[in-house]
């Protein structure tokens, strides 16, 4: 266990960071397979600014690494782009 106030402090903000970031990459993980269950493209077309922002806010916080967050929107436009 921590002796140091210091290091009492760090261990009650990383927890509490780790369960903002646990939070947010769930969501992003529940938003991705609902949008890509849709099979209607208008649908998804409409879906695609949303998680495209959410995933940029991610990496930007390092949640997620950027290239992680490019390929994901890349397979994602690929899929809007599949569906007739």
């Amino acid at each position: 266990m921590a002796n140091h106030k210091s290091s009492k402090k760090r261990i009650r903000n990383s927890a509490a960071k780790n369960d903002r970031n646990h939070y947010q990459a769930k969501t992003a993980r529940t938003v991705i397979k609902k949008f890509r269950s849709t099979k209607d493209k208008k649908e998804a077309a409409d879906l695609l600014p949303g998680i495209s922002s959410m995933l940029d806010k991610l990496a930007k916080t390092n949640v997620i690494h950027k290239n992680k967050a490019a390929n994901l929107k890349s397979e994602l436009a690929v899929h809007v782009n599949k569906l007739k």
